[in-house]
């Protein structure tokens, strides 16, 4: 059988489990409940050509049956798994390509025979199935598991997980009311790991790392609406991919990514702004903007004790009072991270995920009246993405004027529009693809990147009054004296590299707009 699966996954603590076997909301089921109990070998070749490839193939007892069940891997999406399912019974459990209702899917992989087939893990689960039909032409499959992973050397991953499945019909509004009705009684947590993805980390040894965002890729036909889908779809899943690594606190680029995501999420909804309605944006914008904040202070010391300590440390060897700041330093770092932990734990940022993926799975912005605005969702969105780019260029360039003689505070402010003009153009450079953008966006990132220096140093002093408001009394006093010799060590490298921060400026208000094409820009902001 060959389907299309669109799943949520919900993952539960051990203690509540019971209670959400209990709820109301999984209680008026179309049939009485079945538990099964649930053995699946995953196998792949030696060389994992098949995860190579987003593929995960299993054998499945189901009571007396062998069920061989071969999966793609989930679309890009905000928070329902969607992919590809073949499923065929085989006689043995050991799986058969040649049974595959679908060959071509494997055909990229080159010849795979039966015996090219190893053991990779295994899951043991305990599954209780519930069938719900909230209304007419819909049915969502509600499988509660619990049960482990094992991998060989005796490794093994507990499981404790709601997967809410729609078995008849594509509306995926049905899967997110009921994950909120079951978050609303029992705390949950998104899980976007399929179970084989957590099985090949588990027998591999790999542990969450961060990741960049991919590049975004819009049809050149796309409409408005289908822009804004895809690239609030396309931050979410930045978000989400780093949220694991950032959970642990162990590398700092996954709090950083999680942090670029959510400005990325923010400037996505103030581009599209004008059509959305008003109190969508006041519903979720607040919301995006305090789990960027939460997140701040992590990132901040991650900075300090990354980037400005370090130099001052090497040149100078043994200093007490940098020894005690750094000391201090990472005390806050570590509060930072526990804030992070509280923050991705709290039900609210569940909460909060729940409703952005509904919003963008259900296409929600169109729950508004018909209006001039709103039908210019329908129009080619290269109509609009080059009037937005010259907005957000005019702005940072007004910002800029004047630039060697502004302040630090401006020159934040100015490299805020960068970013803004920076985002606009990740999002819409798969519509003016060329060596133009691509010398636009290198001076761009030239210049915000000394910005960014620039502001990193500018933190000190904020840094430096949190630990004196936080523990300054309990530290030795020598680290001020360490907190000193930072701000003036960068103060003085900022002092030597202005001529060429003044240069960058220049050359990005000189640069040509890549999509413009053949437009004058007459301003003269410089």
């Amino acid at each position: 059988m060959s389907s299309l699966e669109i799943e949520l996954k919900l993952a539960v603590a051990p203690s509540d489990m019971d209670r959400l076997r209990g709820l109301s909301c999984l209680s008026d089921t179309i049939a009485k409940p079945k538990v099964k109990s649930l053995d699946s070998i995953y196998f792949d070749t030696e060389d994992r050509r098949l995860v190579a490839a987003g593929l995960s193939l299993r054998v499945r007892r189901v009571g007396r049956k062998l069920i061989q069940t071969l999966k793609s891997a989930p679309k890009p999406g905000a928070g329902a798994l969607v992919r590809g399912e073949w499923e065929v019974e085989v006689a043995h459990p050991r799986p058969d390509l040649s049974l595959l209702p679908d060959p071509t899917v494997i055909e990229g992989l080159g010849e795979i025979a039966n015996d090219d087939l190893v053991p990779v893990f295994e899951t043991r689960i305990r599954r209780q199935i519930r069938h719900l039909s909230p209304r007419a032409g819909l049915v969502v499959e509600v499988a509660l598991d619990q049960g482990e992973i094992v991998a060989p050397g005796g490794l093994s991953l507990p499981v404790h997980e709601a997967e809410l499945e729609l078995t008849e019909g594509t509306d995926t509004a049905a899967l997110y009311d009921l994950a909120r009705a079951i978050h609303a009684e029992v705390p949950v947590r998104l899980e976007m790991e399929t179970k084989s993805a957590r099985g090949y980390a588990l027998s591999s040894g790999a542990t969450p790392v961060s990741a960049k965002a991919t590049k975004l890729v819009l049809a050149p036909d796309a409409t408005v609406e289908d822009a804004l889908s895809a690239i609030v779809r396309h931050c979410l899943g930045h978000m989400m991919a780093n949220e694991p690594v950032t959970r642990l606190g162990r590398d700092p680029e996954g709090v950083h990514q999680m942090r670029v995501a959510l400005r990325r999420l923010r400037s996505a909804l103030q581009i599209f702004k004008p059509f959305i309605p008003a109190d969508q944006m006041d519903s979720l914008g607040p919301r995006v903007k305090d789990l960027a904040s939460a997140l701040g202070p992590a990132r901040e010391w991650d900075v300090f004790l990354g980037e400005l300590l370090p130099p001052v440390s090497v040149a100078l060897q043994g200093h007490d009072g940098l020894a005690s700041l750094e000391m201090a330093a990472r005390a806050a770092r570590d509060r930072g991270y526990a804030q992070v932990r509280a923050t991705l734990a709290d039900p609210a940022h569940t909460a909060l995920l729940l409703d952005l993926a509904a919003w963008v799975d259900g296409r929600g912005w169109r729950n508004q009246p018909v209006s001039e605005q709103s039908t210019l969702l329908l129009s080619p969105v290269i109509d609009m993405a080059g009037a937005l780019l010259d907005k957000r260029h005019r702005q940072a360039r007004k910002r800029g004027r004047g630039f060697a003689r502004l302040a630090p505070a401006p020159r934040h402010e100015l490299r805020i529009s960068l970013k803004k003009l920076r985002y606009a153009a990740d999002f819409f450079r798969s519509l003016y693809e060329g060596k133009a953008l691509r010398r636009f966006l290198e001076d761009m990132s030239a210049f915000q990147d000394r910005l960014g220096h620039l502001q990193d140093v500018a933190t000190v002093d904020k840094l430096v009054a949190e630990l004196e408001g936080t523990a300054g009394a309990a530290l030795p006093a020598d680290w001020r004296l360490g907190a000193g010799l930072v701000a003036g060590w960068h103060a003085r490298g900022l002092h030597d590299l202005e001529e060429d921060t003044v240069a960058d400026w220049h050359r990005f208000a000189d640069a040509k707009p890549f999509w413009q094409d053949g437009k004058e820009d007459g301003d003269g902001e410089r």
